[in-house]
């Protein structure tokens, strides 16, 4: 992300969960200690910070070690966010590093694709559990791990999170368009990658059409 607009970063008031002024009064709850304020800040963002996870770590890696990392970096240095607003594009940046810095450790779980993380098999954090509940959808979620960088961390907030455009836009730095471009790109060529799987949907791709 770049640094002149990321203190700028905010998400609209489009409703309960998008409140900017409630969350930073959720936050400064948070950092003066208050246990509830953190878990409730935890459950509200830890699905986008999955699927964040899952755009950017090795496929060898295992979603839940890294979604735990996150949560523990983000209660110990809550109190060095600046600007409470500024909350979720935090979050993100700590997201990206902690999946980049798994790869440079070279560290390798038993799971071998996003589709096969516990998350997924069972649910147990609710980040991609509901789409994969039939084999052709495991199998394609698989195959999200070919697309580029900059083609899957949109379509995977867009799959899982359901953000709209400007939200995914603010959290990426880049224009609500490029956001619309990107994920259209990125859903044609997984179709192109799922295209032996695509017959049996009558060529929709489930959840990430």
């Amino acid at each position: 992300m770049r640094g002149t607009n990321a203190a700028r970063l905010r998400f609209p008031a489009d409703g309960p969960d998008d409140d900017g002024a409630e969350e930073a009064q959720l936050v400064l709850a948070a950092m003066s200690g208050e246990a509830d304020a953190v878990r409730t800040l935890w459950e509200r963002h830890r699905r986008w910070i999955a699927a964040v996870i899952l755009a950017h770590k090795p496929s060898a890696e295992d979603l839940d070690d890294l979604l735990q990392e996150v949560a523990v970096t983000f209660v110990a240095k809550l109190d060095s966010l600046r600007d409470p607003r500024n909350l979720r594009a935090w979050l993100r940046t700590i997201a990206v590093n902690a999946a980049r810095a798994s790869g440079r450790r070279g560290r390798y779980r038993v799971t071998t694709s996003l589709a096969d993380d516990g998350v997924a098999t069972d649910g147990r954090n609710g980040a991609i559990g509901h789409l994969a509940r039939d084999e052709t959808t495991r199998r394609m979620l698989r195959r999200v791990d070919a697309l580029p960088e900059t083609y899957r961390e949109p379509l995977l907030l867009r799959a899982l999170q359901g953000l709209r455009s400007k939200q995914i836009a603010m959290l990426l730095d880049i224009p609500p368009a490029t956001v619309d471009t990107r994920i259209a790109r990125g859903r044609r060529m997984l179709a192109e990658l799922c295209a032996d799987l695509l017959p049996a949907r009558e060529g929709r791709m489930g959840p990430l059409s």
